[in-house]
């Protein structure tokens, strides 16, 4: 009986998945039937580009310059993992002469489609452009890896040149200035990330403990010696029980935690609850500050930047952490404290 039960189990995943594909290559359809000019670039000439990120899309605003016309699907406060995609989406990313991805995982609900939309469209999942070797596994995910590479700049400087390929393949007359560009950006990283490792040194040893609402900071965690704690696993789909509530709420009390932070693109729930399980036993947690996970901050501001996302998260982490940080932030330019 097992066997049978198996073998239907399969036959129903397949069956799932054959589904979905022809779902998505429907919708793609339906797209190309409302979008009926195929024409290359914008009418001002400018490369057609759409990010699914906000981190994604300020990269190529950032290298492409002048020369491209980038959209970007998900904003502020937009979770990734969640998304999918609307009738607007379809319709923009089947005039796009160029689509960017995240890939690794990160657009879960989408990614039938960005793989069917593909064969219809130049589309590249730039952070499946870094090394194997650079990527983290997780154990929830046993043939995936954490698709928040964004938190370490040094890793985020290989997706930037990943986006100045994939613009250099759509406009090979534009390679010299798409490479100046990429180069200046890149010093820029370079000096955040400079700021970032100085900055998050001075937190004490014993503070250095980052507990957020899903395991989006790994990569971070690695990069500057920080114990990371999420209440979910890397994606925000999974569930958090009581039973890991109760396991993180003992080990606020236990190791005497007093911070521990909210994430602009997640519900503060779970959060809360911890905060309040720690003063049920005597023991006072605060928010240490709302960072960005999975998406920047508004449009227009700093914080909607690459470069004020991280600055904003390394300033606010020290800082609510016993370290010694600007309050603006790395060059001042970050909102003041409400």
């Amino acid at each position: 009986m097992k066997r049978a039960s198996s073998a239907h189990s399969h036959a129903m995943s397949w069956q799932s998945a054959i589904f979905k594909m022809a779902l998505a290559l429907a919708t793609i359809s339906m797209a190309f039937a409302l979008v009926f000019s195929s024409s290359g670039g914008a009418a001002d000439g400018k490369l057609r580009v759409v990010a699914t990120t906000g981190m994604i899309a300020d990269a190529s605003r950032q290298v492409g310059g002048d020369l491209v016309d980038v959209k970007a699907l998900m904003g502020p406060g937009v979770d990734p993992h969640a998304y999918r995609q609307t009738r607007t989406d379809i319709v923009a990313l089947a005039k796009a002469d160029l689509v960017l991805w995240h890939g690794l995982y990160l657009e879960a609900q989408m990614e039938d489609f960005l793989v069917s939309l593909g064969q219809r469209r130049k589309v590249v999942a730039v952070a499946e452009a870094l090394p194997k070797r650079l990527l983290l596994s997780h154990a929830d995910y046993a043939d995936k890896y954490d698709p928040h590479v964004w938190m370490d700049p040094k890793r985020w400087a290989e997706v930037v040149l990943a986006v100045r390929d994939a613009l250099i393949s759509e406009r090979p007359n534009a390679k010299a200035l798409f490479e100046a560009n990429a180069a200046q950006h890149l010093e820029d990283v370079s000096k955040l990330a400079a700021y970032t490792e100085r900055t998050l040194a001075t937190v004490p040893a014993e503070a250095r403990v980052l507990l957020t609402a899903h395991d989006a900071f790994n990569y971070f965690g690695e990069a500057y010696g920080f114990e990371v704690l999420g209440i979910q696993g890397i994606s925000t789909e999974s569930e958090a029980g009581l039973n890991r509530i109760r396991e993180l709420v003992d080990l606020l009390v236990a190791r005497n935690i007093g911070a521990v932070f909210v994430e602009s693109s997640v519900s503060d729930r779970n959060i809360k609850a911890l905060i309040e399980g720690a003063a049920a036993k005597g023991h006072t947690v605060r928010i240490g500050g709302e960072l960005f996970s999975d998406a920047m901050g508004r449009d227009g501001t700093y914080e909607g930047t690459y470069l004020g996302m991280i600055d904003h998260n390394t300033t606010t982490i020290t800082r609510a952490l016993g370290g010694d940080a600007p309050e603006r932030g790395m060059t001042g330019a970050l909102a003041a404290s409400s």
